[in-house]
């Protein structure tokens, strides 16, 4: 529910925790951790496609939040400024693993029979779309599933990953088209 100036609870309470947690209690950002750790895993497991990865990058960008959070300057929600540091981390772990490219498909190809054995054990239809979309250069497959599954704006999506409202949407428009030509086939 918004309050005045258009502020929910939820974020006035984070603005709150945040203050606290500068101040030197730990158990403020305890709270925040506890309230977005869940959220900022599955955003990282659906980039990653690897539990392992996603562990390591998730607790990575939690320190990086604790560490930098002088640096949060409420100008976007907590969820979005955390979004943003997890997702550059990723961007920078790919950079990394740019050299080792075709090492790297392979790996992700066996993550992705991996899952998807897991989800027909667990009794999860496994869609072809979604082996696609794995497929997907990251530089699209980030902003697609920041825009279309957590549904956030092009300017959110331009702040979290530090470019132009233009060049996501571009990106966005890009990684659809993809993907549908890929379904058309």
């Amino acid at each position: 529910m918004k309050q005045k100036g258009g502020v929910t609870a939820l974020e006035q309470d984070d603005f709150i925790l945040v203050q606290k947690a500068l101040q030197g209690d730990d158990d403020a950002f305890s709270l925040l951790f506890q309230r977005y750790h869940s959220f900022l895993y599955k955003y990282l497991l659906k980039l990653t496609l690897d539990e392992d990865l996603c562990s390591e990058l998730c607790q990575e960008a939690m320190m990086k939040c604790y560490v930098n959070l002088s640096s949060y300057k409420n100008e976007a929600k907590f969820s979005t400024w955390m979004i943003s540091i997890a997702s550059r981390l990723y961007m920078d772990y790919l950079r990394k693993q740019k050299r080792e490219k075709s090492s790297l498909q392979r790996i992700k190809q066996s993550l992705s029979h991996q899952l998807q054995w897991k989800a027909k054990y667990k009794g999860v239809e496994w869609s072809e779309m979604f082996s696609d979309f794995n497929e997907l250069d990251s530089r699209f497959r980030i902003p697609v599933l920041l825009r279309h599954y957590y549904g956030y704006t092009y300017d959110e999506i331009a702040h979290m990953l530090n470019m132009r409202a233009g060049t996501v949407k571009s990106r966005v428009n890009k990684g659809v088209n993809i993907l549908r030509k890929e379904w058309k086939e």
